[in-house]
């Protein structure tokens, strides 16, 4: 037995330590194993139950354009005023594009060309048409939760008790032993705060008792009074401007009066408009850089066209052994063309890019079937500007400057108040009472006569029992610890808030002076890219002439049209920097809504509230008029700020003269190249050839509102159809190429026609076979590349040219692409 005990002791230890190693659940009686309620995590990742409308341009975008895409599309001509108008009536939020502007010369990849701002990143930081009504309706920091401190307070309460205690007396005499007692109290307080700091108080105290007392004269009574109290601030709190400041309960660094929640107002609204102004400066830029867009295509669409007519040539002198006709002159003629072609698909890539960003700032679906195309052209004049009133405009009417001068104006009102917690805590108190007592609280008129304090209503409003007090009431803080940290405070927040000012002021000049210089910089260049092209357009006719009498080599006939289609993109960029260098001058000298006929306006009230407001305004209108301006702040507004400097109708796109600022347009100086030589075949370039590329101009503003919010909407000024119409740049005969006669998804078509030109159909591409000269992985098909040997109609080239191709189509098939020249055994090479 011992035996068996010692072998099962250890065995029962070790049960024993590992039990208690291992922890482990416990044991219920009442368990079923059900466990559905269980839930194995704390945190996850949900979607909440929100019922939220989508907008109808949202569900129904349709599939993105691309360059796989040449479906014909419906052309949608727009001007900018119709741009503009559309983007502030689909704006609830201001969106804007976060920077993202085209840069010439750089390449796809590195532009930056994102289609959305930043309402994705950071959505709650974007201005919207509710952030104004927003901020004045703030309970606790609003315009009307300000003047709530001063609305009058009534409080109330009833309290019943009963109480059973014994008396710690040794000679009881005329009292229990055990106090026995029913005791109610009711009171109501009606209070008010004025403006000059003054508190009003009128109370009513009534009391009921019953009590086991043997010397009481009536087993109950009741006491009742009314009072009235008034307590004024002498020293601290005293003032109209500190209560309006601060408010009535105000502290140390913590100011929440009517006078500051009408500057958080304030400050409101000029972020409301920075947000309107960035939109439409947003909107402007993406219009404009769509337009370079088509102006870039057209200039590669050009250049492609060139360089596949050279290669045409090349190849037909290449296929027949011809002089002229070599290896490496169609290899590179070859090359050229397909680098004008990967610049078009880039090109048209950036179009649709620029036209889905334009898209995005008017509020629209990223596609909806139609393909936005500019139909206004920008500016020729040159704008002058007289730097002293630019200048001063820009200090006065910058919205950054003014929202930064409310800041200012917070802080000075915010150490007005400040200083007055230096004060000590002086209240002149003054009270009266009128008290009443009996043995009901309301009794019948005859036994009120018969029986003195028979009810105590009676005894009160018989005043003849008054009680007054007067008095003052002092409280110091010992050192003023925390009144002089506030005082320094708002000493060091007012400093930094106006050297933030100044600095403002002079970034903002430094920032107006070099508007003014691009606009002077871009002008020029337009002026000098003008010339460039028209110069490198002679190149091109003089090379061309050259190489078909064989006095020039063909890199020289390459260069000069690729030089062309540079030039041409360089001209039109600079002219579209030029018009945006003058959106930069109106957006800095804070003139930029009225440049573009836009106003900022409040939205319509409910009608109840025009209603509250008319009764308001009749109920003072029959009131008596009490002279009450030693209650009133002080000023720190100067009134509404004109939105318009010009004359009411003059505000449109047309350069006009104003109180601030003076437009002078003078057209660009006309080139002067050299004699053209023999061969050009092109007449002199004159003045009449380009009449038909900027005979439009801007369009001005019309006069349609824009719908707006409960709180603050834009709307377009009427323009004048007086202004007068600005003077416009000639052009040479080879720009007369307008954009309105252009659809992109034609600039695949790799014939020209004299035509107009139509997209093509669409190309099914099929797998390729691989080779060492083609790409591992791409698909070629033969319809997407052009037959050099085949010659459009219409083109005029050289008998030997023509001969060369006649013969060439009858001896060789042509290449059909450059990937697979190895393949083909094309005497090139590899």
């Amino acid at each position: 037995m011992c035996r068996r005990v010692t072998c099962f002791g250890p065995l029962v230890c070790g049960l024993v330590l590992m039990a208690g190693c291992t922890p482990s659940q416990p044991l219920y009686l009442f368990e079923d194993g059900d466990l559905s309620h269980y839930r194995g995590v704390a945190t996850e990742i949900e979607y909440p139950d929100v019922e939220a409308d989508t907008l109808p341009d949202t569900a129904g975008a349709l599939p993105p354009l691309t360059l796989a895409d040449a479906s014909k599309l419906e052309v949608w001509d727009l001007s900018l005023e119709e741009a503009l108008q559309n983007a502030l009536a689909n704006s609830k939020v201001m969106r804007n594009l976060g920077g993202a502007t085209f840069v010439a010369g750089l390449p796809a990849v590195n532009q930056n060309l994102s289609p959305t701002g930043d309402i994705g990143r950071a959505p709650a930081a974007l201005p919207t048409i509710y952030n104004p009504a927003i901020t004045e309706s703030d309970p606790r920091f609003g315009t009307e939760g300000a003047l709530s401190q001063f609305d009058a307070q009534l409080s109330s309460s009833i309290f019943w008790e009963k109480n059973d205690r014994p008396v710690n007396l040794f000679f009881l005499g005329f009292l229990a032993p055990i106090l026995e007692q029913d005791l109610a109290t009711y009171r109501t307080e009606l209070s008010k705060t004025a403006a000059t700091g003054t508190r009003f108080f009128l109370r009513n105290n009534t009391s009921y008792e019953w009590n086991n007392n043997p010397s009481n004269r009536f087993p109950s009574s009741f006491n009742t009074d009314i009072e009235a109290e008034v307590r004024q601030p002498l020293l601290q709190g005293a003032s109209v401007d500190f209560n309006r400041i601060a408010g009535p309960n105000g502290v140390p660094g913590f100011y929440n009066g009517v006078a500051i929640a009408r500057i958080n107002t304030d400050i409101a609204l000029t972020d409301f408009e920075a947000g309107v102004r960035n939109l439409v400066s947003d909107v402007e830029r993406a219009y404009w850089d769509l337009y370079f867009s088509y102006r870039a295509l057209d200039a590669v669409v050009a250049g492609r066209d060139a360089a596949l007519q050279t290669w045409r040539r090349i190849y037909a002198l290449y296929v027949t052994g011809a002089r002229g006709g070599e290896g490496e002159k169609e290899a590179q003629a070859r090359e050229q063309y397909f680098l004008f072609r990967g610049q078009v698909e880039n090109a048209l890539h950036n179009l649709y890019t620029a036209e889905s960003r334009l898209r995005y700032m008017m509020g629209l679906a990223a596609t909806d079937g139609r393909l936005i195309r500019p139909s206004d052209e920008p500016t020729t004049a040159k704008i002058a500007f007289d730097w002293n009133e630019v200048h001063t405009e820009s200090l006065a009417r910058s919205v950054d400057v003014r929202r930064q001068k409310w800041q200012v104006k917070q802080r000075e009102l915010e150490l007005t108040a400040a200083k007055n917690f230096l004060l000590p805590r002086l209240d002149a108190v003054g009270r009266y009472r009128w008290r009443g007592f009996g043995d009901d609280l309301i009794v019948s008129n005859a036994r009120s006569e018969r029986e003195i304090f028979a009810g105590a209503y009676q005894e009160l409003f018989g005043g003849n029992y008054q009680e007054w007090q007067l008095g003052l009431q002092l409280n110091i803080p010992i050192g003023f610890r925390q009144p002089l940290a506030a005082v320094r405070n708002a000493q060091l927040r007012l400093a930094r808030e106006r050297a933030l000012l100044q600095d403002l002021e002079l970034d903002l000049s430094h920032q107006m002076a070099a508007a003014i210089r691009d606009l002077d910089r871009h002008y020029a260049l337009t002026q000098t890219n003008f010339n460039r092209r028209v110069a490198a357009q002679r190149q091109v006719e003089a090379v061309q002439a050259a190489y078909e009498t064989e006095t020039v080599t063909l890199d020289l006939l390459l260069d000069a049209q690729r030089r062309l289609a540079e030039a041409e993109s360089a001209y039109y960029r600079s002219l579209v920097d030029y018009n945006l260098a003058l959106l930069q001058v109106h957006f800095r000298k804070g003139s930029l809504l009225e440049y573009n006929g836009v106003y900022l306006a409040e939205g319509p009230w409910p009608a109840k509230a025009y209603f509250d407001a008319r009764k308001r305004a009749r109920e003072r209108d029959a009131a008596m008029y009490i002279n009450y301006g030693f209650t009133r702040p002080g000023v720190f507004s100067r009134g509404p700020v004109p939105q318009h400097l010009a004359p009411p109708g003059a505000a449109s796109r047309q350069p006009a003269s104003s109180p601030a600022t003076e437009h002078q347009g003078e057209e660009l100086p006309q080139p002067t190249p050299a004699a053209p030589a023999e061969s050009d075949s092109q007449p002199e370039p004159s003045a009449a050839d380009g009449a038909g590329l900027f005979d439009r101009g801007r369009a001005p503003r019309g006069p349609e509102a824009f719908p707006g919010s409960s709180s603050v909407a834009a709307a377009a000024a009427p323009a004048d159809p007086s202004t007068p119409a600005l003077p416009q740049l000639a052009q040479p005969a080879t720009l007369r190429r307008s954009i309105t006669g252009v659809f992109p998804a034609a600039y695949l078509t790799d014939t020209p026609s004299a035509g107009t030109l139509k997209p093509p159909a669409p190309q099914k591409m099929g797998p390729s076979e691989p080779s060492a000269a083609n790409a591992p992985g791409l698909a070629e098909d033969a319809s997407l590349f052009p037959d050099p040997s085949v010659q459009p109609a219409g083109d005029k080239l050289p008998r030997r040219v023509r001969q060369a191709a006649t013969a060439a189509k009858a001896a060789t098939p042509p290449p059909q692409d450059g990937w697979n020249a190895t393949r083909r055994q094309s005497p090139v090479g590899p």
